[in-house]
C-alpha cells in the first residue's frame, strides 16, 4: 500500500515510527493546542491497556452501571417536529417515471434532552434507522423540521451543515463496514480533526492517541488497520470517531446489535461513561428493549414510520397503552418472572407487516391490532398525551386486557364511534401534535383533559 509523504508524517503505518512517537496516558496533558486535553477529562486512574487482541475494558465501561436517570427540568438540545423522508418508487424502462412514494419516516415528532438520552425502537423497517441518518443530515428530509439550537438542519445547505457537523455525530450499526479497511485507526479517527480543524496538524496524532485512550484501547495501536481488531475493539473506533469532535448530540445506530452479549455490557458502559462525562445527548436506535431500558430514561415505539407510543421509562415499561407496545414488551424474557416459576403470555401478531409504499388508512396498527374496530380505519389516532410525560396513538388506549370497548378519541376528533362525522362535533382545540409535554394532558378514566 502507497501512501503520500503528507499522510506518512500524520498517520504512519511503519511500526518503526510509531515506536518513536510519544505515549499519552489518562491524566495526562498534551503540547498546549488551545483546547483541553480529552483523555485530562477523565478522572479514572490509568490502568493497563488491553491488546488488540484483548476485549477486556480499560477505564471507561469496566464495572457495571446503574441505569441512566431521566432529568424533567433539562432543556431540550435537539427537538424534532413533524419529520417526513419519502423515498421515490420509479417505473422501469427507458422513461423512468415516478408511480409512489415509500414513506419510510412519517410525521414523527420528539425531544432530545440536553445530556439525556432518547430511545427509539420498533420491528425491523420502521424508520428508525433512517430518522437516525436524517438528523445527522446523510438524508435530505422530505419535510420537518430538525432544530439545534436556533438552527434548523433540515433547512441547510451542505455548506452551511459544515460546522453544525461538529455537533451531530452518528455511531455506525455495523463496525465492520463503518470503518474504510485501506485507512490506520489514526486516519480514521483523525480525519475529522483534520477536516475541521480542531486542533493543529501535527497535533492530530497526539488527540487521536488521547481518544483511543478514553474508549479502552491502546493508544499505541493508531498505526493499526481495522481487521486487525475484533468487532468490540471496532466499535470503539467507531466511538472514538464519533467522539473526536466532542460532539453535544450523537446518535447511535444499534451499536451494539452485532456484538457478543458479554461485549454488549462493555461497550453500553463506555457510551453512559462518555454521556457523563463529556454531557452528551444520544438518540438510541435499538431493537433489544431491555439495552434501551438501561441506557434511556425516555423511550419512543416506532411502527410503520410513526410513533405510536412515547414516555419516560416507567410509563413504557410497567404502564404501556398501545397495543404494538404490549406486543413488543410481551416478546422480552423475564428473568424475574421466571425464577418465581411460570412465564409471561406471548402476544403473537397476526400477518405481516404492510408495505410503507402503501401503507394502510386511519391507523397503521390495525391490520396487525387484535382490538382494531370501524374508527380505526378511517381516522389516524392522535398522538395523544395521557400522563405528565407519556403519549400515545391509539383509539382505544388502556392497560393489557383492559382497553375501553369505545373509543375514546371519537369525541376528540369531532366523531361518532363508528368515525363517521357527528355533526353536532368538531375537533378538539386541545389536541397538540407538538413534540415534549404540556402541563395538561387527558385523563383516561375520566376522558376529559385536566392538570396535574
Amino acid at each position: 500500500m502507497s501512501h503520500s509523504a503528507n499522510e506518512d508524517e500524520h498517520y504512519p503505518d511503519d511500526p518503526e515510527k510509531a515506536r518513536h512517537q510519544p505515549t499519552y496516558t489518562k491524566g495526562t496533558q498534551s503540547e498546549p493546542t488551545g483546547e483541553p486535553s480529552l483523555a485530562s477529562m477523565t478522572q479514572e486512574p490509568h490502568r493497563e491497556q488491553p491488546t488488540a487482541d484483548d476485549d477486556s475494558v480499560s477505564s471507561l465501561g469496566g464495572d457495571a452501571h446503574t441505569p441512566n436517570v431521566l432529568d424533567p427540568d433539562a432543556p431540550a438540545v435537539l427537538t424534532v417536529e413533524n419529520l417526513r423522508m419519502y423515498f421515490p418508487v420509479k417505473s422501469s424502462g427507458v422513461i423512468r417515471r415516478r408511480i409512489g412514494d415509500v414513506q419510510a419516516v412519517d410525521g414523527v415528532s420528539f425531544e432530545v434532552p440536553q445530556g439525556g438520552s432518547l430511545g427509539l425502537v420498533g420491528e425491523s423497517g420502521c424508520g428508525k434507522s433512517t430518522t437516525g441518518r436524517l438528523i445527522t443530515r446523510l438524508y435530505d428530509p422530505t419535510s420537518g423540521s430538525i432544530h439545534f439550537g436556533d438552527q434548523d438542519l433540515a433547512t441547510l445547505s451542505s455548506r452551511e451543515m459544515k460546522p453544525l457537523r461538529r455537533e451531530v455525530q452518528m455511531i455506525f450499526q455495523d463496525p465492520y463496514s463503518s470503518l474504510n479497511p485501506r485507512h490506520t485507526v489514526g486516519k480514521i479517527v483523525g480525519t475529522p480533526l483534520a477536516v475541521h480543524k480542531v486542533v493543529p496538524k501535527n497535533k492530530i496524532i497526539p488527540r487521536v492517541q488521547e481518544l483511543l485512550e478514553v474508549v479502552g484501547l491502546n493508544p499505541e495501536h493508531y498505526n493499526r488497520y481495522p481487521n486487525e481488531f475484533s468487532g468490540g475493539q471496532r466499535q470503539r473506533i467507531g466511538i472514538a470517531r464519533a467522539l473526536a469532535l466532542q460532539p453535544k448530540v450523537m446518535v447511535a445506530d444499534e451499536p451494539v446489535s452485532a456484538l457478543d452479549v458479554s461485549i454488549q455490557a462493555q461497550v453500553i458502559n463506555l457510551l453512559q461513561d462518555i454521556q457523563r462525562e463529556f454531557d452528551v445527548a444520544f438518540l438510541f436506535i435499538a431493537h433489544d428493549l431491555a439495552v434501551v431500558r438501561h441506557f434511556c430514561p425516555e423511550v419512543a415505539v416506532m411502527y410503520l414510520g410513526k410513533i405510536v407510543e412515547i414516555g419516560d421509562r416507567d410509563s413504557i415499561y410497567s404502564g404501556s397503552r398501545h397495543p404494538y407496545t404490549q406486543a413488543l414488551l410481551s416478546a422480552v424474557p423475564d428473568v424475574k418472572q421466571a425464577t418465581v416459576g411460570g412465564r409471561r403470555e406471548r402476544i403473537r401478531l397476526e400477518g405481516d407487516v404492510p408495505s410503507p409504499i402503501n401503507p394502510p388508512s386511519g391507523c397503521r396498527f390495525r391490520t396487525r391490532c387484535p382490538i382494531a374496530q370501524e374508527i380505526c380505519a378511517k381516522h389516524e389516532p392522535p398522538l395523544l398525551q395521557i400522563g405528565k410525560r407519556h403519549k400515545v396513538a391509539c383509539h382505544f388506549p388502556g392497560r393489557l386486557g383492559q382497553h375501553p370497548t369505545e373509543p375514546l378519541t371519537s369525541r376528540l376528533l369531532g366523531v361518532d364511534d363508528q368515525g363517521n362525522p357527528d355533526p353536532g362535533g368538531s375537533p378538539s382545540a386541545e389536541l397538540n401534535d407538538k413534540p415534549g409535554y404540556d402541563d395538561t394532558w387527558f385523563d383516561l378514566d375520566s376522558r376529559t383533559f385536566g392538570r396535574a
